[in-house]
């Protein structure tokens, strides 16, 4: 297995322009080619969650160009119905692609398979199909009942309300709000039970206007999608990822900064952007534009312990539980329940590498208490179980003073292939 050895660090410092949000690239993706006439998608995080849902697009008939020498596409739009009636479809482990994709092959009036790594055949998907099968959709399991690969053939539409489970992932009523304008009525959906990660869902919400699709709403427990056909914006602006913003804007308080990202700040849609305000509860000084953020804490100053619900951020809380490592007191993380379907079982895999450099780790269905050690392990090897976050996140170990090794260094492609290269250059190595 390749690995990387990261030094001991010494301090943060710099600016950093971010790549692409990946839940706001696939969401455009998608939008621009089930929209009417060709949309200028500018800034496309370059990754490979991307490259599945552009390759599939592609496979069903969608044109897209990449314009030279830039992170900058053209989507030719179909208008609400894919070219290509039978594909296969190989998503890889990208929950967004795949989700999504559900859905909208489910009204595509196709025969369509969708399958994705092992990984992604273990991640459940049962309540969106069951959802999806309330519409009238026609969906079979090819494996084992609730979990991908899947088999769609054309739907027999109904009318009536959908309802759908929101305590898993919201991604199962992403698919569902993006795919509905499909059916060619007024669609209403009903959330059972608490929807988690509603800020993923606000960035739906907020896209799909963009492209003339306007949801009403009654709180988190009923959306109104109208009979509504998706337009081209003509031109759309991907965010820089809130997500990856927080692993450097964790690296200026480890590492006293000032570090800067550019590409979110006060103007973002995405929830994630929060983190800062995690930060600042932990002592941290955090300041914002319209486009940028940055962190800084003081020499001497030691983080504060959290006891926070991250429902609102799940992807940065995992930066949150290395923050941990350095705050003074336990802290606790809970209402993480949905990392355990994510890439990896997060709540597992976190717990099993904090435990590794000294922490104790306490952990629950959907809560993980981290009490840190009073030294850090130094050359703990650190397993990221082909989840890009989980590599990213120990980075920052390196910012403690010791050296750690990062296995498996690659998997950071799936969202931010040149990390590792953009974390050296805001990091001093410690002299010795």
């Amino acid at each position: 297995m390749q690995h990387l050895d990261l030094p001991a660090l010494s301090g943060a410092r710099g600016s950093i322009r971010l790549p692409g949000s990946k839940s706001i690239s696939n969401r455009i993706l998608l939008l621009s080619a089930l929209a009417a006439g060709e949309t200028l998608v500018k800034g496309l995080l370059e990754s490979d969650d991307t490259h599945v849902m552009l390759d599939a697009l592609h496979r069903l008939g969608v044109g897209w160009q990449r314009i030279d020498g830039t992170d900058d596409y053209r989507v030719s739009g179909v208008a609400g119905s894919f070219p290509v009636k039978y594909a296969n479809l190989f998503l890889g482990n990208a929950g967004t692609a795949f989700r999504s994709l559900t859905a909208a092959c489910a009204f595509a009036h196709g025969d369509y398979t969708l399958s994705g790594v092992p990984r992604m055949h273990e991640r459940p998907i049962g309540d969106l199909v069951e959802a999806l099968r309330l519409a009238g959709a026609n969906i079979d399991y090819t494996e084992n009942d609730g979990f991908p690969p899947l088999h769609i053939l054309p739907p027999e539409p109904q009318g009536g309300e959908i309802a759908v489970k929101g305590n898993v992932s919201s991604q199962y009523l992403t698919g569902l709000l993006l795919a509905a304008p499909l059916l060619g009525r007024e669609v209403g959906i009903r959330v059972v039970g608490e929807l988690i990660s509603k800020p993923y869902v606000e960035i739906t919400l907020n896209l799909m206007k963009r492209y003339g699709v306007a949801v009403a709403r009654e709180g988190w427990e009923r959306f109104i999608v109208p009979a509504a056909t998706y337009r081209s914006p003509l031109e759309i602006l991907v965010e820089g990822d809130a997500s990856s913003a927080s692993y450097f804007l964790a690296a200026g308080a480890l590492g006293h900064g000032p570090v800067r990202v550019q590409g979110v700040g006060r103007n973002s849609i995405q929830g994630d952007v929060r983190f800062a305000e995690a930060l600042a509860r932990m002592g941290v000084e955090v300041g914002f534009g319209p486009d940028w953020v940055e962190s800084r804490l003081a020499c001497g100053t030691k983080l504060q312990a959290l006891d926070l619900d991250c429902n609102h951020i799940p992807d940065a809380a995992m930066t949150l539980a290395v923050l941990a490592l350095f705050a003074e007191g336990p802290t606790t993380l809970s209402n993480i329940a949905s990392w355990r379907v994510k890439e990896t079982d997060r709540i597992a895999a976190m717990a099993t590498e904090l435990r590794k450099l000294g922490a104790t780790v306490e952990e629950g269905s959907d809560f993980l208490r981290i009490t840190p050690p009073a030294r850090l392990v130094p050359n703990a090897a650190i397993d990221t179980y082909d989840d890009h976050r989980m590599a990213m996140c120990f980075s920052l170990v390196a910012l403690g003073g010791v050296p750690v090794r990062i296995n498996d260094p690659g998997c950071v492609a799936k969202t931010f292939p040149d990390y590792f290269e953009r974390f050296a250059a805001i990091t001093q190595t410690k002299a010795f």
